[in-house]
């Protein structure tokens, strides 16, 4: 029997060794201690379905055994080398992803965290334009580096005063008090502008095809059509960041593909490793033609992140995540449609496959995050463990891991009817 310190042992050395920065959810946190597939359990043994996977990370479940076998077989053969020597791995994951990525795109440059892949995707797009500049979306979030979170539009997440000025910043597809498609064409109509100013000094527009953290924005089907011929027309590069939205978590293997679109530059990360730090930026022949300068990365695609990577897409293709995502998702969304009806704190239910969003409105307009936080508590007393986003933190986030059964939905629905009935 493990002898576990507890919660508040573990907050007392968050706020003694940790950056104050760093935070966490609940008023009364658990201490998570396991996890199997789509459940976790707590130091006093109590069971969690969790209907956030560490933020669309554990898309193929927890500790997953298929995966967790080849990770410990790489493990004891050959841990680190870097990418200055020859190891099998890396190319092989290079070329699988060759296959799934979409359209054009075949050459990937491996790292460790989204923030890097973001980040060396923007300078990708430099060196190829020979432009300085970036177009980001309001509400996005890129990273945490200097660049990254320069583009990054949502005001929580900019933690640094003085950042590049290299951005601009437009609309996204959201506004309370317009239709999603008047906010989108607000939006191209930003972009337009932008581009009639400063356009031959623009290198790339940047943006997640769902927006995660703020709040599971979920543009109308034609926008990025829209956007690709206008940012085509001016030589200007999109990138799309599939960080949160990737590898079967809405339906598709990537969020962009719902928009027949094909980006010029694509960023993975989270769900690539399902836990094992692995990223990626990605593109086509011609744009990679244009890297030439020395650059690696000591940890980026090593054998063990590798090797877990590629069982990880074998792993989604073997089981259909893809289709279970889409069926389940169309459940989960009948359900929170239902619960809207019911309940007017529910302003909108929006998103694609398992990747949905509730945004909780107060009967004045404003944003009920405090309600939010409470929902968040009585799941989590009730054994389900959900997450939250937005830029008024009050958007509930359902991003379960993919191998979730369609009584575990039931199950969440039973519990959140519970929740908003006892708020109410």
């Amino acid at each position: 029997m493990h002898n576990y310190v507890g919660p508040q042992k573990i907050i007392q050395k968050k706020n003694e060794f940790l950056f104050p920065c760093s935070k966490h959810f609940y008023k009364k946190p658990p201490q998570i201690a396991r996890g199997e597939m789509q459940y976790l359990f707590d130091s006093d043994g109590n069971k969690y379905l969790d209907f956030f996977a560490g933020v669309s990370v554990v898309n193929c479940g927890h500790c997953n055994p298929e995966i967790l076998k080849t990770t410990i077989e790489q493990l004891e053969t050959l841990q680190h080398t870097s990418t200055i020597y020859l190891t099998e791995p890396i190319v092989n994951l290079a070329e699988k992803l060759s296959h799934i990525l979409p359209g054009d795109i075949n050459h990937s440059f491996f790292c460790c965290t989204g923030s890097e892949a973001n980040e060396g995707a923007l300078l990708l797009a430099r060196i190829y334009t020979g432009r300085h500049e970036f177009i980001s979306l309001n509400n996005s979030l890129h990273g945490r580096t200097y660049l990254t979170m320069s583009v990054t539009g949502l005001p929580m997440w900019r933690a640094d005063p003085v950042l590049s000025d290299c951005v601009t910043f437009v609309p996204n597809c959201y506004n309370k008090d317009k239709t999603l498609e008047e906010a989108a064409y607000d939006s191209l109509e930003a972009i337009a502008r932008v581009i009639e100013t400063k356009g031959a000094d623009i290198a790339a527009l940047i943006a997640e095809p769902l927006q995660g953290n703020g709040g599971i924005i979920t543009p109308p089907k034609w926008y990025f059509k829209k956007m690709k011929a206008m940012l085509e027309k001016n030589g200007i590069l999109l990138i799309i960041d599939e960080v949160q939205t990737g590898f079967a978590r809405t339906g598709k293997m990537f969020a962009i593909e719902h928009y027949d679109v094909v980006p010029d530059i694509i960023t993975v990360a989270k769900a690539l490793g399902n836990g094992t730090p692995i990223s990626a930026f990605c593109t086509n022949d011609k744009i990679a033609t244009a890297f030439t300068s020395a650059s690696a990365s000591t940890l980026g695609g090593n054998p063990v992140a590798a090797s877990t990577a590629i069982a990880v897409l074998n792993y989604i293709d073997k089981n259909n995540l893809c289709l279970n995502a889409q069926k389940l998702g169309i459940k989960l969304k009948t359900g929170l449609l239902k619960l809207k009806e019911k309940y007017p704190i529910i302003y909108d239910v929006r998103g694609k496959g398992l990747m949905q969003g509730v945004e909780l409105l107060k009967a004045n307009g404003e944003p009920a995050f405090e309600e939010a936080d409470l929902i968040l508590e009585i799941l989590k007393d009730e054994g389900v463990l959900l997450g939250k986003n937005g830029i008024g933190r009050n958007v509930l986030a359902f991003q379960p891991p993919l191998v979730i059964t369609e009584q575990d939905v039931d199950f969440m629905l039973v519990k959140l009817n519970l929740a908003l009935d006892k708020i109410r």
